[in-house]
């Protein structure tokens, strides 16, 4: 109890799971400018890279979930995150699509692990609010890499090949390894699950049939579906249609992310002054309207690359308080004892979500403004219609 005590006022606690939540953006938006080349140099389909990974990604946290519930959280995280670095390396040394596919799934089976734990030590160690208020600290603190990682990626593409970037995937998921060593375990004995791990998967059906828990976990998996759109998409819309040097692509999607901060940052005094509930309603309507001018202004072909820039601006941003506080009512739902499997749950939906986003972008021969845009807007759509639903 005194190390969980001591936990809430670690700033080092917050930074080295801040880590770890960003394996998600280590792993994909550092790569996102070499795409592309990647297309260009394999003669594949870059876009299933995004669709292997996010397969790995959505289908073993649903392992991992009960097992930290069943042994504690730290040694799934030496596991995944030792996967991860193997997988890594094989990337790197892949000489086809077809291998670097398989490596990113192999990569995705311990990526997972990081963020899916993190939010399960916070949920340990923090309820309610204080949990929301925390995730969204998380999400300030980690919001460096998703900036840091294209404009990393473009300029490594600059002065080597897209291999080097799966390298640095592999030294950076190295030194996470590393870190876990200092995090406690915030899953006491005690509180751990007492059902075998092979009986515990039937508690994912007793999730699922939890309305309350759906609709909130529902409303942030609809919102990462658009959000993998753009993520996916992004890159051949700035580089490929509307011409902007690939280095130069890590500003225009970094400025997303400082939305993001932002709103993460407002997050956390809103949390204090406002329901869960009624954060979610109003993020969620105001990444609607944005969504709809952004279909409009590429409909119509009107405003150029700040036609895409501006409107995906505030619908990016609402991640900031649609992920926290969906996240946190979610799991505000569940008992101590399933709260891993609860987010093994939420992270795999979250995530697996984005296979559909990015493969509904693979079955065109070229990603335009409009069709990027049209998936995003049907999503977001039900993103808001899930969060009112909760009203």
């Amino acid at each position: 109890m005194e190390i969980l005590q001591s936990t809430k006022t670690s700033i080092w606690f917050l930074v080295i799971l801040s880590g770890l939540m960003a394996c998600t953006s280590l792993s994909t938006d550092v790569y996102l400018p070499a795409m592309p080349t990647m297309e260009r140099q394999l003669h594949g389909d870059a876009e299933l890279t995004i669709t292997g990974f996010l397969i790995g990604f959505a289908t073993m946290q649903l392992v991992w979930g009960p097992i930290s519930d069943r042994i504690g959280r730290k040694l799934p995280l030496f596991i995944g995150m030792a996967f991860f670095v193997v997988g890594s390396i094989g990337c790197a040394m892949s000489q086809s699509m077809s291998e670097v596919i398989i490596w990113r799934i192999f990569q995705a089976t311990g990526a997972c692990v990081g963020p899916m734990l993190s939010r399960a030590m916070i949920s340990d160690v923090f309820e309610n609010s204080e949990a929301a208020k925390m995730l969204s600290n998380l999400v300030i603190i980690m919001a460096a890499a998703p900036i840091i990682g294209p404009l990393l990626g473009g300029a490594l593409l600059e002065i080597g090949t897209w291999h080097w970037i799966f390298w640095l995937m592999a030294a950076a998921s190295a030194f996470l390894f590393i870190l876990i060593f200092f995090l406690p375990e915030t899953l006491p004995q005690q509180k751990r699950s007492k059902e075998p791990v092979i009986n515990s998967f039937k508690s994912y059906f007793v999730l699922i049939k939890d309305a309350k828990f759906m609709k909130y976990t529902l409303s942030v998996t609809f919102f990462y579906i658009a959000a993998y759109a753009f993520i996916t998409g992004s890159s051949f819309v700035y580089i490929d249609y509307f011409g902007i040097p690939s280095k130069y692509y890590g500003f225009l999607f970094g400025v997303n992310i400082l939305g993001v901060a932002a709103l993460s940052f407002l997050n956390k005094s809103l949390v204090n002054k406002f329901s869960l509930n009624s954060l979610l309603i109003t993020s969620s309507t105001v990444a609607f309207v944005a969504a709809a001018l952004l279909l409009a202004l590429t409909f119509f072909g009107v405003a150029g690359v700040w036609g895409v820039i501006i409107p995906m601006f505030f619908v990016f941003s609402m991640n900031g308080i649609i992920a926290s506080c969906s996240n946190a009512a979610a799991l505000n739902q569940v008992p101590q004892e399933m709260k891993g499997r609860a987010n093994a749950l939420i992270g795999s939906l979250q995530y697996g979500s984005g296979i559909v986003s990015s493969a509904m972008l693979a079955l065109f021969t070229t990603t335009t403004p409009l069709i990027m845009s049209a998936i995003i807007f049907v999503f977001i759509f039900l993103c808001w219609l899930a969060a009112y639903l909760n009203k």
